[in-house]
């Protein structure tokens, strides 16, 4: 990635294509999606491992509806512009920036963000929300921030060379959400698997509280992938709803529609 003007910087792209938010409050609402490449971090359950490294080629939908062409990446900021008007910008909610983790580029993130305000769509950033220098850098160009709360349980660095379970995210999480909630709409979202336990729920709650109790909490249920081959009852996410609700003020539980019907 070079340079900071919106001619010069470039990213590394996985796809840019027009759906339905499918997951979180915003769920539901026609949605632009710029997928980056590269994460680090190793979810269980992610269903994207394909963005796990930077990526050769870009998918580009250049219709509602699965027209696509391959482009070679780095993209620069101005062909990603294009491509979002080619889809109808303006018809759309909001821009997601994904992943992949988009902060792992926060010079693109900035360019793109300036670049598409004022054309209709809220900025809405997608992050495992650990990258909280790099937030720093975008967040005055953000409209809406989406974190992750990342649960020990099922999530684990990419760069620990054992791959094997990680000491809680708390910490950071909670710096960077104090971060987000100063500069933007915020929501936390946590995916709830069967081996999340209750403990680790609960300190999620009592920081996101610390920060602000009113920020709302969407547990997910997590939709069977990869190492996770099964979703908590619903028993389960009514008596977390419960045990979180003394604590929060605005806990809701909404699993992801995507999967159900595949827009793309």
């Amino acid at each position: 990635m070079a340079g900071t003007a919106q001619g010069t910087a470039t990213a590394n792209v996985v796809e840019v294509f027009s759906s339905i938010q499918g997951e979180g409050p915003w769920v539901g609402t026609r949605t632009l999606f710029v997928r980056f490449g590269e994460c680090d971090l190793r979810c269980g359950w992610c269903d994207s491992p394909g963005t796990w490294l930077p990526a050769d080629e870009a998918r580009i939908e250049r219709a509602p509806g699965g027209d696509w062409q391959v482009e070679k990446n780095p993209l620069g900021i101005d062909r990603i512009v294009a491509a979002c008007e080619a889809l109808d910008l303006a018809a759309h909610r909001f821009v997601a920036l994904t992943g992949g983790e988009p902060l792992l580029q926060p010079v693109a993130i900035a360019a793109l963000a300036r670049a598409l305000a004022a054309r209709g769509p809220r900025i809405h950033l997608e992050t495992h929300g650990l990258a909280e220098a790099a937030l720093a850098e975008v967040i005055a160009d953000i409209d809406v921030v989406s974190m992750d709360w990342k649960l020990a349980s099922d999530v684990r660095r990419e760069r620990d060379p054992r791959h094997g379970p990680v000491a809680a995210f708390h910490d950071a999480h909670e710096r960077f959400l104090r971060t987000a909630h100063a500069g933007a709409e915020t929501y936390v979202k946590a995916v709830v698997t069967p081996a999340s336990t209750d403990d680790e729920l609960l300190e999620m709650a009592a920081r996101v509280a610390r920060v602000d109790a009113a920020i709302p909490v969407v547990l997910q249920p997590v939709t069977p992938f990869g190492r996770v081959r099964e979703r908590p009852d619903p028993a389960r996410m009514l008596a977390l709803d419960t045990l979180l609700a003394p604590i929060l003020r605005d806990v809701r539980v909404i699993p992801q529609t995507h999967p159900v019907w595949q827009a793309r």
